[in-house]
């Protein structure tokens, strides 16, 4: 019988979680094996210092939970004009954007706090073997890809921002210059950590010397305090679960953003036949496009004033309430993601979405951890910085999820991709449900996304609709072939031991069954 099967974002890291599946670790192994290799092998979308969700189905007790491991607020502000603090631009290429970095910037990060609290809860393998291949990985040497030396061109700015950073990222490399494709990323210094962390367990990382040092480095310009990363607690919810159409969808509650959204727009699909109008065509686009643009329109702030979600049969109005106050005046992290699913032969199914934001530009002495930005975030800030409340849980568009059907079959699925990834899960789930495709075609088959009145289109539909679209909506973006800008949906699927599973070639995604 097949061990399990593991979709993610880089080779590496869904080695690492098949490699437990071998060992004969559980699913829950795998994810956690595959989060410390990830921070290794997408070091700008994955860190020990930053934060995210697990999404955990577990077979044996025939229950879903979602762990939240994300960033919270310090518990207190300093002034502004304390902080280290400053913009610097990232280049797309076709565009600019501004970040804000430096200690300043950096949340109280969650990503060892939910590693160990996952392992104690649900694995099943030693902490030493389900680090060991990300300790390898850091040791050894990561060859940069395509996609990760693409990334770290658009962010180089903050990892040559310092010393620190550029000895690590831009190894050998002329100041203000990074390691590109080929070249092998060596994180000494983070292997070290790993196998201490391995040893000593998270009260290292919240309490003992790296605690320390994040206190130190933070009390000259930072906003963190040893009452900060003391105080911290991965959480335990419900997930947000809604009827769609014959399958069950599952996914991250308040007070992340992004499940409930997703929900939200499955609301407003499931009252309509979209049998009428064919997968791909003009007339199923056209209204994609007008659900994402409601969805939009009830977000956050709609949540915050009653008068967007309210009137739907989405939730009850006591569940709606309390949702709403859950997400009233919480601050968003959007940023860089990446996702990472497993399943076992046991039936457990685990979805982990992690984020960094971009990275805050230094490095904790000694540890070879670059902390997070979650706070240098615009979303995060809409009436302008060091707005937050202190000592919150972040929002977040995050949102791990599981898809079941009557007869038990069972897909794990999620997607980095920002804001765009509520409109990629919705078009997986869409296909999966109303077109009925297999799982690789539902991830492979392109997308649009609407936003702020502009249409994207990706590459691969049919140029007639692609026309009409145009024609319908004057502000638009049409993409010549599938573009990570899309998202980024790695899954997997059980059904009476039988697996499958996709890596979405967007975001340089692989899918392993393991034998």
């Amino acid at each position: 019988m097949a061990r399990g099967a593991v979709a993610a974002g880089h080779p590496l890291t869904a080695e690492a979680a098949a490699e437990m599946l071998r060992l004969g670790g559980n699913a829950f192994d795998a994810v956690l094996a595959g989060l410390c290799a990830a921070c290794v092998a997408e070091p700008v979308l994955c860190s020990l210092g930053g934060g995210g969700f697990l999404m955990a189905w577990e077979a044996e007790r025939g229950r879903a939970e979602v762990t939240d491991f994300f960033a919270q607020t310090p518990r207190q502000k300093r002034p502004a004009a304390e902080l280290d603090f400053f913009p610097i631009l990232a280049d797309f290429g076709t565009a600019q954007q501004e970040f804000h970095i430096g200690l300043g910037a950096i949340a109280t990060p969650g990503v060892v706090c939910g590693l160990f609290d996952i392992h104690r809860r649900l694995g099943s393998l030693p902490m030493g073997e389900i680090m060991a291949p990300a300790v390898a990985l850091a040791r050894e040497g990561v060859r940069l890809d395509a996609l990760q030396a693409y990334i770290f061109s658009i962010v180089a700015p903050i990892y040559t921002a310092t010393p620190e950073a550029q000895a690590i990222y831009g190894r050998g490399r002329p100041p203000g210059e990074l390691l590109g494709e080929g070249d092998v990323l060596l994180q000494p210094e983070l292997a070290d950590t790993l196998e201490a962390l391995a040893r000593e367990g998270d009260a290292l990382f919240y309490e003992g010397d790296i605690a320390a040092a994040i206190a130190a480095q933070c009390a000259d310009g930072g906003q963190l305090t040893a009452d900060d990363l003391r105080h911290y607690r991965a959480v335990r919810r419900a997930p947000l679960e809604v009827n769609y159409r014959a399958a069950r969808f599952l996914t991250n509650p308040p007070p992340a953003s992004g499940g409930i959204l997703i929900a939200f727009a499955l609301d407003l699909l499931g009252a309509v036949r979209l049998g009428e109008w064919p997968a791909g065509g003009h007339g199923r686009l056209r209204l994609l496009a007008e659900v994402m643009a409601e969805t939009n329109r009830a977000r956050v702030e709609a949540h915050a004033r009653g008068d967007g979600l309210a009137g739907t049969a989405l939730l009850s109005p006591a569940l709606l309430a309390r949702y709403r106050a859950e997400i009233q005046g919480r601050a968003a992290g959007l940023r860089g993601t990446t996702h990472l699913s497993v399943a076992d032969r046991h039936g457990n199914l685990a979805a982990l979405t992690v984020s960094n934001g971009e990275g805050c530009g230094r490095m904790v002495p000694g540890t070879g951890i670059m902390l997070n930005n979650m706070l240098g975030e615009e979303d995060l800030n809409p009436d302008g910085f060091h707005r937050w409340r202190p000592d919150e849980r972040l929002t977040s568009m995050m949102a791990p999820s599981l898809l079941t059907w009557p007869d038990g079959r069972r897909v794990a699925l999620g997607s980095g991709g920002s804001n765009r990834i509520r409109s990629a899960i919705l078009q997986v789930v869409s296909h999966l449900v109303d077109d009925g495709l297999p799982l690789p075609e539902a991830v492979a088959a392109p997308r649009i996304h609407f936003e702020r009145g502009r249409l994207s289109v990706e590459g691969g539909f049919r140029p007639e609709v692609v026309a009409a679209l145009e024609a319908d909506y004057p502000q638009h973006q049409v993409w010549p072939g599938r573009n990570l800008f899309f998202g980024g949906v790695h899954a997997v699927q059980y059904a009476d031991g039988q697996f499958a599973g996709a890596g979405d070639p967007r975001r340089g995604g692989v899918f392993l069954p393991v034998a």
